[in-house]
Protein backbone atom coordinates (compact mmCIF):
# COMPACT_ATOMS: atom_id res chain seq x y z
CA UNK A 1 0.00 0.00 0.00
CA UNK A 2 1.01 3.10 -1.08
CA UNK A 3 3.05 5.18 2.23
CA UNK A 4 0.54 8.19 1.33
CA UNK A 5 -2.16 5.98 2.03
CA UNK A 6 -0.56 5.06 5.25
CA UNK A 7 -0.48 8.76 6.47
CA UNK A 8 -3.35 9.33 8.17
CA UNK A 9 -2.66 7.21 11.22
CA UNK A 10 -2.65 9.61 13.87
CA UNK A 11 -5.23 11.84 15.93
CA UNK A 12 -4.10 14.25 18.66
CA UNK A 13 -5.97 16.10 21.03
CA UNK A 14 -4.52 19.91 21.24
CA UNK A 15 -5.22 19.98 24.72
CA UNK A 16 -4.90 17.85 28.01
CA UNK A 17 -7.65 18.72 29.10
CA UNK A 18 -11.11 20.33 27.13
CA UNK A 19 -14.10 22.73 28.53
CA UNK A 20 -17.45 20.94 29.56
CA UNK A 21 -19.39 21.03 26.40
CA UNK A 22 -23.02 20.37 26.35
CA UNK A 23 -23.19 19.71 22.29
CA UNK A 24 -22.51 16.72 20.32
CA UNK A 25 -19.82 16.46 17.57
CA UNK A 26 -21.19 15.66 14.32
CA UNK A 27 -20.77 15.28 11.16
CA UNK A 28 -23.30 15.98 7.59
CA UNK A 29 -22.42 14.16 5.38
CA UNK A 30 -25.27 15.07 2.83
CA UNK A 31 -22.11 16.57 0.26
CA UNK A 32 -19.72 13.64 -0.57
CA UNK A 33 -17.31 16.13 -1.51
CA UNK A 34 -17.73 18.49 1.31
CA UNK A 35 -18.54 16.66 4.61
CA UNK A 36 -18.70 19.12 7.14
CA UNK A 37 -17.65 18.65 11.01
CA UNK A 38 -19.36 20.96 13.58
CA UNK A 39 -20.08 21.49 17.28
CA UNK A 40 -16.71 20.65 17.61
CA UNK A 41 -15.44 21.54 21.46
CA UNK A 42 -12.23 19.04 21.76
CA UNK A 43 -9.42 20.95 19.29
CA UNK A 44 -7.38 17.90 17.02
CA UNK A 45 -4.74 17.78 14.66
CA UNK A 46 -4.55 14.71 12.29
CA UNK A 47 -0.90 14.24 11.14
CA UNK A 48 -0.26 13.01 7.86
CA UNK A 49 3.84 12.39 7.11
CA UNK A 50 5.50 11.71 3.97
CA UNK A 51 7.56 8.48 4.07
CA UNK A 52 11.12 9.31 5.88
CA UNK A 53 12.83 9.53 2.76
CA UNK A 54 10.71 11.96 1.34
CA UNK A 55 10.59 14.25 4.18
CA UNK A 56 12.02 17.64 3.59
CA UNK A 57 11.96 18.94 7.51
CA UNK A 58 8.98 21.13 7.39
CA UNK A 59 5.89 21.30 9.07
CA UNK A 60 2.48 23.22 8.13
CA UNK A 61 -0.33 23.75 10.21
CA UNK A 62 -4.12 23.44 7.62
CA UNK A 63 -7.12 25.08 9.03
CA UNK A 64 -10.31 24.36 7.20
CA UNK A 65 -13.10 27.25 6.57
CA UNK A 66 -16.30 26.60 7.49
CA UNK A 67 -17.41 30.34 8.86
CA UNK A 68 -16.32 29.53 12.12
CA UNK A 69 -19.92 27.30 12.60
CA UNK A 70 -18.80 23.85 10.64
CA UNK A 71 -15.20 22.63 8.85
CA UNK A 72 -14.92 21.77 5.57
CA UNK A 73 -12.14 19.29 6.47
CA UNK A 74 -11.95 17.73 2.92
CA UNK A 75 -11.40 19.78 0.58
CA UNK A 76 -9.32 22.06 2.76
CA UNK A 77 -8.14 20.02 4.70
CA UNK A 78 -7.16 16.42 4.09
CA UNK A 79 -7.11 17.40 0.17
CA UNK A 80 -4.81 19.81 1.07
CA UNK A 81 -2.60 17.44 3.53
CA UNK A 82 -2.38 14.53 0.90
CA UNK A 83 -0.94 17.19 -2.29
CA UNK A 84 2.01 18.23 0.27
CA UNK A 85 2.27 15.66 1.23
CA UNK A 86 3.19 14.12 -2.34
CA UNK A 87 5.93 16.86 -1.90
CA UNK A 88 7.78 16.10 1.62
CA UNK A 89 6.01 18.09 3.83
CA UNK A 90 4.74 16.85 7.22
CA UNK A 91 0.58 18.01 7.49
CA UNK A 92 -1.45 18.76 10.42
CA UNK A 93 -5.07 19.36 9.92
CA UNK A 94 -6.08 21.21 12.57
CA UNK A 95 -9.59 20.72 13.77
CA UNK A 96 -10.66 23.85 16.23
CA UNK A 97 -13.17 24.96 17.83
CA UNK A 98 -16.54 25.96 16.42
CA UNK A 99 -19.80 27.69 17.51
CA UNK A 100 -22.26 25.41 19.13
CA UNK A 101 -25.46 24.64 16.32
CA UNK A 102 -28.89 22.79 17.30
CA UNK A 103 -29.24 21.70 13.57
CA UNK A 104 -28.72 18.94 11.36
CA UNK A 105 -27.91 21.40 8.16
CA UNK A 106 -25.32 23.66 9.00
CA UNK A 107 -24.79 24.57 5.72
CA UNK A 108 -28.16 26.41 5.59
CA UNK A 109 -27.33 27.61 9.10
CA UNK A 110 -24.26 29.32 8.00
CA UNK A 111 -25.91 30.71 4.71
CA UNK A 112 -29.40 32.07 6.67
CA UNK A 113 -27.50 34.07 9.02
CA UNK A 114 -25.08 35.97 6.59
CA UNK A 115 -27.78 36.58 4.16
CA UNK A 116 -29.73 37.96 7.55
CA UNK A 117 -26.21 39.83 8.14
CA UNK A 118 -26.28 38.06 11.16
CA UNK A 119 -23.07 36.43 10.60
CA UNK A 120 -20.24 38.78 11.53
CA UNK A 121 -21.97 39.75 14.78
CA UNK A 122 -22.31 35.96 15.37
CA UNK A 123 -18.81 35.00 15.16
CA UNK A 124 -17.05 38.00 17.09
CA UNK A 125 -16.20 36.52 20.00
CA UNK A 126 -15.32 32.88 18.22
CA UNK A 127 -12.63 34.23 16.57
CA UNK A 128 -10.48 34.94 19.58
CA UNK A 129 -10.98 31.34 20.06
CA UNK A 130 -10.15 29.08 16.64
CA UNK A 131 -7.36 31.94 16.65
CA UNK A 132 -5.83 30.31 20.69
CA UNK A 133 -6.20 27.09 18.52
CA UNK A 134 -3.96 28.06 15.75
CA UNK A 135 -1.51 29.11 18.03
CA UNK A 136 -1.92 25.93 20.35
CA UNK A 137 -1.17 23.82 16.86
CA UNK A 138 2.02 25.67 15.89
CA UNK A 139 3.64 25.73 19.16
CA UNK A 140 2.34 21.97 19.53
CA UNK A 141 4.41 21.14 16.45
CA UNK A 142 7.49 23.31 16.95
CA UNK A 143 7.59 21.40 20.41
CA UNK A 144 7.21 18.04 18.74
CA UNK A 145 9.68 19.04 15.88
CA UNK A 146 12.01 16.23 17.05
CA UNK A 147 9.60 13.58 17.29
CA UNK A 148 8.38 13.97 13.54
CA UNK A 149 11.58 14.73 12.00
CA UNK A 150 11.39 18.75 11.71
CA UNK A 151 13.46 22.06 11.17
CA UNK A 152 11.78 23.67 14.26
CA UNK A 153 12.48 26.98 12.28
CA UNK A 154 10.48 25.57 9.67
CA UNK A 155 6.90 25.43 10.97
CA UNK A 156 3.99 27.47 9.17
CA UNK A 157 0.26 27.70 8.82
CA UNK A 158 -1.70 27.61 5.89
CA UNK A 159 -6.10 28.33 6.69
CA UNK A 160 -9.25 28.70 4.07
CA UNK A 161 -11.64 31.10 5.12
CA UNK A 162 -12.55 31.22 8.41
CA UNK A 163 -9.13 28.58 8.97
CA UNK A 164 -7.64 31.67 6.56
CA UNK A 165 -8.90 34.42 9.91
CA UNK A 166 -7.06 31.80 12.08
CA UNK A 167 -3.48 31.20 9.83
CA UNK A 168 -3.45 35.28 9.72
CA UNK A 169 -3.89 36.02 13.11
CA UNK A 170 -1.29 33.59 14.15
CA UNK A 171 1.11 36.29 11.95
CA UNK A 172 0.19 39.01 14.74
CA UNK A 173 0.97 38.73 18.75
CA UNK A 174 2.96 35.56 18.34
CA UNK A 175 5.78 34.49 21.21
CA UNK A 176 9.12 32.31 20.18
CA UNK A 177 6.51 29.34 20.81
CA UNK A 178 3.55 29.77 18.59
CA UNK A 179 5.40 31.96 15.91
CA UNK A 180 4.25 31.07 12.06
CA UNK A 181 7.57 30.79 9.99
CA UNK A 182 5.62 31.35 6.75
CA UNK A 183 1.20 31.95 7.08
CA UNK A 184 -0.66 31.24 4.17
CA UNK A 185 -4.20 32.73 4.25
CA UNK A 186 -6.60 31.46 1.52
CA UNK A 187 -9.39 33.78 0.71
CA UNK A 188 -9.73 34.62 4.24
CA UNK A 189 -12.38 37.11 6.63
CA UNK A 190 -9.71 39.85 7.83
CA UNK A 191 -11.26 43.22 7.93
CA UNK A 192 -9.10 46.28 8.66
CA UNK A 193 -10.12 46.14 12.16
CA UNK A 194 -8.37 42.96 13.03
CA UNK A 195 -5.37 43.94 11.70
CA UNK A 196 -2.55 45.13 14.04
CA UNK A 197 1.39 46.52 14.46
CA UNK A 198 3.25 43.73 12.19
CA UNK A 199 6.28 42.75 14.69
CA UNK A 200 9.80 43.21 12.91
CA UNK A 201 9.99 39.30 12.89
CA UNK A 202 6.69 38.83 11.14
CA UNK A 203 6.62 35.92 9.18
CA UNK A 204 6.26 35.67 5.52
CA UNK A 205 3.14 35.38 3.68
CA UNK A 206 0.97 34.57 1.12
CA UNK A 207 -2.34 35.29 0.05
CA UNK A 208 -4.67 34.19 -2.94
CA UNK A 209 -8.42 34.23 -3.19
CA UNK A 210 -10.56 34.86 -6.50
CA UNK A 211 -11.91 38.50 -7.32
CA UNK A 212 -15.32 37.24 -7.55
CA UNK A 213 -15.58 35.86 -3.97
CA UNK A 214 -19.03 36.43 -3.28
CA UNK A 215 -17.85 37.74 0.38
CA UNK A 216 -16.12 40.06 -1.12
CA UNK A 217 -12.44 38.76 1.02
CA UNK A 218 -10.53 38.99 -2.13
CA UNK A 219 -10.65 42.55 -0.49
CA UNK A 220 -8.99 41.58 2.36
CA UNK A 221 -6.50 39.64 0.94
CA UNK A 222 -5.34 43.29 -0.61
CA UNK A 223 -5.55 44.43 2.24
CA UNK A 224 -3.59 42.28 4.20
CA UNK A 225 -1.44 42.55 1.18
CA UNK A 226 -0.90 46.60 1.82
CA UNK A 227 -0.06 46.03 5.54
CA UNK A 228 2.56 43.84 4.98
CA UNK A 229 4.47 45.74 2.26
CA UNK A 230 3.82 49.61 3.96
CA UNK A 231 6.10 47.68 6.62
CA UNK A 232 8.03 46.00 3.93
CA UNK A 233 7.73 42.01 5.17
CA UNK A 234 7.69 39.41 2.55
CA UNK A 235 4.32 38.63 1.54
CA UNK A 236 3.04 37.03 -2.12
CA UNK A 237 -0.85 38.03 -3.35
CA UNK A 238 -2.24 36.44 -5.97
CA UNK A 239 -6.07 36.72 -7.09
CA UNK A 240 -7.10 34.50 -9.57
CA UNK A 241 -10.70 35.74 -12.32
CA UNK A 242 -12.86 33.41 -11.78
CA UNK A 243 -13.15 30.69 -8.43
CA UNK A 244 -15.65 32.17 -5.60
CA UNK A 245 -15.60 31.60 -2.68
CA UNK A 246 -14.72 28.07 -0.29
CA UNK A 247 -13.26 26.57 -3.70
CA UNK A 248 -10.36 24.48 -1.53
CA UNK A 249 -8.76 21.37 -3.51
CA UNK A 250 -12.61 21.14 -5.83
CA UNK A 251 -11.65 21.42 -9.33
CA UNK A 252 -13.80 23.99 -11.24
CA UNK A 253 -11.76 23.91 -14.73
CA UNK A 254 -10.32 27.26 -14.25
CA UNK A 255 -6.77 28.85 -13.45
CA UNK A 256 -7.16 28.50 -9.99
CA UNK A 257 -7.47 25.34 -9.98
CA UNK A 258 -4.00 25.19 -9.17
CA UNK A 259 -4.10 27.56 -6.93
CA UNK A 260 -1.84 25.02 -4.54
CA UNK A 261 1.46 25.12 -7.15
CA UNK A 262 1.02 28.22 -6.69
CA UNK A 263 1.77 28.02 -2.78
CA UNK A 264 3.99 25.58 -3.10
CA UNK A 265 6.66 27.67 -5.26
CA UNK A 266 6.21 30.22 -2.70
CA UNK A 267 7.24 27.98 -0.39
CA UNK A 268 10.03 26.71 -2.48
CA UNK A 269 11.23 30.80 -3.02
CA UNK A 270 11.62 30.85 0.70
CA UNK A 271 13.89 28.04 1.03
CA UNK A 272 11.00 25.51 3.03
CA UNK A 273 10.55 23.02 0.68
CA UNK A 274 14.16 21.50 0.21
CA UNK A 275 15.35 19.07 2.50
CA UNK A 276 16.24 20.47 5.48
CA UNK A 277 15.64 18.59 9.15
CA UNK A 278 18.22 20.50 11.20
Amino acid sequence: MPALVMAQQKTIGLYDHNEPSTVEEKVNNSNAEMPLVYNITAPALTVYEPDSSKSNGTGIVVAPGGGFMFLNMKSEGSEVAKWLVEKGFTVFVLKYRTLPLDTNDPMRALQVNYNNQKWEDLIKNQIPICAVDGRAAIAYVRSHATEYHLNPKRIGIIGFSAGGTVAATSAFDYNKNNRPDFVASIYPYFPDYMQKPVLIDAPAMFLLAASNDEGGFNLHCISLYKHWVTNKKLVELHLYLNGGHGFGMLKQNLPKDNWIERFYEFLQGQGFAEKNNK
